[in-house]
């Protein structure tokens, strides 16, 4: 049996990789507002950018792309695509 791979943040993943995201670890409000975005387990997402020294990092969920600020970007975690 294979261990599951380990879990990182949208703000940790590195740029152009692509992942599934399984959790949200974060309240019901902040679930949400993720959700009406189309950020929601299960979805597959691929890091667009992400700036080292603040600013926001940018996801793309099939042919949208959607900024989210660091704090937001922490809160939800992807289980990375074998490269």
């Amino acid at each position: 049996m294979n261990p599951a791979p380990p879990l990182v943040s949208l703000l940790d993943m590195k740029t152009g990789r692509a992942g599934r995201i399984v959790e949200v670890r974060s309240g019901r409000g902040l679930a949400r507002r993720l959700e009406t975005m189309g950020l929601r387990t299960g979805s597959r997402c691929v890091k667009i950018s992400g700036m080292p020294l603040g600013g926001p990092v940018v996801v793309q969920l099939g042919g949208t792309r959607i900024a989210l600020g660091r704090g937001m970007a922490r809160k939800v975690m992807v289980e990375e695509a074998k490269a």
